[in-house]
């Protein structure tokens, strides 16, 4: 599998130097346009449950257990194909997981984006 998988927000510019473009959210951003956002993929399914979204409110103090809760999602049948199917694009190509998330650092990019190059300990 690939190394190369990169995550920013959607509304930086896109570069050829993005390989696949997948954005990992499972809202369309608000004030993109679909032609603006030079998509390869759109996986709504891999994105965090709704419950889980609410309960994190994207507050930094509660991303180690975001992250764990999200890594757990991942095993969700509903997920999983959409993480199977992640991985394959990844195995192939240079990825840049996006999301409309302010702070990227301490978004479900990240996260995938770890645990895709497998830099974290956890892999589901």
């Amino acid at each position: 599998m690939t190394k190369d998988i990169t995550y920013r927000r959607i509304y930086e510019d896109s570069s050829p130097e993005d390989g696949k473009r997948v954005l990992v959210d499972r809202v369309w951003p608000r004030g993109m346009r679909k032609a603006d956002a030079h998509l390869d993929e759109w996986l709504r399914a891999i994105a965090p449950s709704t419950e889980l979204r609410r309960w994190y409110g994207h507050k930094p103090s509660r991303f180690d257990e975001f992250r764990r809760r999200y890594l757990t999602e991942l095993h969700d049948p509903e997920r999983r194909q959409a993480a199977d199917h992640l991985r394959d694009i990844a195995g192939h190509d240079k990825v840049t997981l996006l999301t409309a998330t302010h702070d990227v650092d301490h978004s479900q990019a990240a996260v995938l984006t770890e645990w895709l190059t497998g830099a974290g300990s956890s892999r589901a």
